[in-house]
């Protein structure tokens, strides 16, 4: 069945049932441009417990969550109250308006999360130990945007199928949509790279789309030795269970306890827990109350999928818009009714090898990618899948009403062919032209002018008490948490990890 076969088979109806919620991470600055080394701001409330204010890997790395929306419209609004609610907390702080990180101290100076005294809070900043001695604390202070969508009605097998595609296409969002071409210098301080001085304290990678999403990224060797498949849901526990449970060598000598008896990291297997296997896309499901993912997944199925490949973008004041989302929406759609055939072994290798091409040098004219076994211009490839979008633009405007989808469409197809538009080019543009090649200063200026605007919209006290309340509720519960223990954390981490938990 075609494509247009498929699409015609979902109703107006179908098409406007669709779902998505944003995950949006951003690290706290001061206005020197040097990471905030301050704890949780306490008028967040509980990092543990917020529906919408968490941190990730740092104290310094806020995350802020939408809930589920039917209307991008609703969700870019609710993304922008919590922003304006945070700016509003954090005082003489800004929120980093990039993915890459502000100046960074020395590595075992950056704060990681903390989440109070109960079991499941102390697991999680175990594990965020764990993660840097694994990869280091810098690498875990880049900050992306998670996008999480579904379409009611599809089973595990479409989405599997969806996510196949993905991963081939995926590279369209990192060249149109990357925004991460150089980084401070800090970053990468008594590491080996490929990057290219643009000043004295700037780094860059002149073609360069996504450095969050290329080697200098959320990438690990030992990682590299997974080839997980997405053929099934079965092949892709298969390929975690694996990865969870089998002792690493290198991870066993560091050991979960030190000798002192404090935490190094929650196991000794490749990965510790189901969220530290990177990648562009995941399989998700709402999982209960100490239940893993992969028991989830196992038991009820894949629920939605999670777009992990998104940077912030600057120029933008919560770091995404509708015409964005607008273009993921097309490319996911397009990802679910296209044929999806099953990955292999050569092809998950290929993929990742795009992945960093178009990473390091999207914006390089002549850049060639791996295809089926062949070699096809970048150019050539996103124009051909881009012109399979057309359908899909006429039947959400259709849904939705408007020409947005056509629009955002007609954008895109121009950006393929005029490098300089996007986002990762007007970057490294605004960079040398006016703030003499300084990443710090150019972000620093853009997170200003963002914290400005935000500041200067419209908070009304109705939404101030209900975040204000949403603070202290959030409190409350990690108290409640933290007062209904009743093992040692010992006992809670080796019932957490028992390979009987995986389902």
């Amino acid at each position: 069945m075609t494509l247009k076969k498929r699409l015609a088979g979902l109703s107006p109806e179908a098409l406007k049932s669709i779902r998505r919620g944003v995950e949006k991470e951003s690290l706290r600055a001061q206005t020197t441009g040097h990471l905030a080394l301050t704890p949780h701001p306490r008028p967040l409330g509980s990092a543990l417990t917020h529906p919408h204010v968490t941190t990730d890997f740092s104290e310094a790395q806020l995350e802020l969550i939408t809930s589920v929306h039917g209307s991008i419209e609703a969700c870019v609004k609710e993304l922008t109250e919590i922003h304006q609610f945070v700016c509003h907390a954090i005082d003489k702080e800004l929120l980093w308006a990039s993915s890459m990180p502000c100046m960074l101290p020395t590595d075992e100076t950056i704060p990681i999360g903390m989440y109070g005294r109960s079991n499941v809070g102390r697991a999680k900043s175990v594990y965020r130990m764990g993660l840097g001695h694994r990869y280091g604390r810098r690498m875990q202070m880049i900050s992306g945007i998670h996008y999480n969508w579904s379409l009611p009605g599809l089973s595990t097998s479409d989405y599997f199928g969806l996510i196949r595609n993905f991963r081939r296409h995926s590279f369209l969002l990192l060249y149109l949509f990357g925004a991460s071409p150089a980084v401070c210098s800090s970053f990468v301080e008594g590491r080996t790279h490929e990057l290219q001085a643009l000043n004295e304290h700037c780094l860059h990678m002149p073609y360069g789309t996504s450095l969050r999403m290329g080697r200098l990224g959320y990438q690990s060797d030992a990682q590299g030795s997974l080839a997980v498949s997405y053929n099934s849901l079965e092949s892709y526990a298969a390929s975690l269970q694996e990865a969870l449970t089998r002792p690493y060598p290198p991870y066993v000598a560091i050991g979960v306890r030190n000798l002192g008896g404090d935490y190094n990291q929650l196991a000794t297997s490749l990965l510790q827990i189901e969220n530290e296997f990177y990648g562009t896309i995941r399989p998700k499901r709402v999982i209960n109350s100490g239940e893993r993912p992969l028991h989830a997944l196992r038991e009820r199925g894949v629920e939605y999928v999670e777009v992990r490949c998104m940077d912030l973008n600057p120029f933008l004041p919560v770091g995404i818009d509708e015409p964005t989302m607008r273009f993921i929406d097309m490319l996911l759609l397009h990802c679910l009714l296209a044929d999806s055939p099953p990955d292999t072994l050569l092809e998950i290798a290929a993929l990742s090898r795009n992945q960093h091409l178009v990473a390091g040098h999207g914006r390089n004219p002549s850049l060639v990618l791996n295809r089926d076994g062949k070699d096809v211009p970048l150019t050539t490839w996103a124009a051909e899948v881009l012109e399979e979008f057309a359908a899909i633009a006429a039947a959400l405007d259709q849904a939705h009403g408007g020409n947005a989808y056509a629009e955002t469409l007609a954008a895109a197809k121009a950006a393929i062919h005029d490098a300089d538009s996007v986002p990762s080019a007007r970057v490294l543009s605004a960079m040398k032209s006016q703030f003499g090649g300084s990443h710090v200063r150019f972000i620093m200026t853009e997170s200003l002018k963002t914290k400005s605007a935000l500041l200067n919209l419209a908070f009304t006290e109705e939404q101030a008490t209900m975040f204000c309340e949403m603070s202290k509720q959030s409190v409350e519960r990690q108290a409640a948490i933290e007062n209904a223990d009743t093992i040692p954390f010992e006992t809670y981490r080796e019932n957490y990890l028992a390979v009987s938990s995986l389902g």
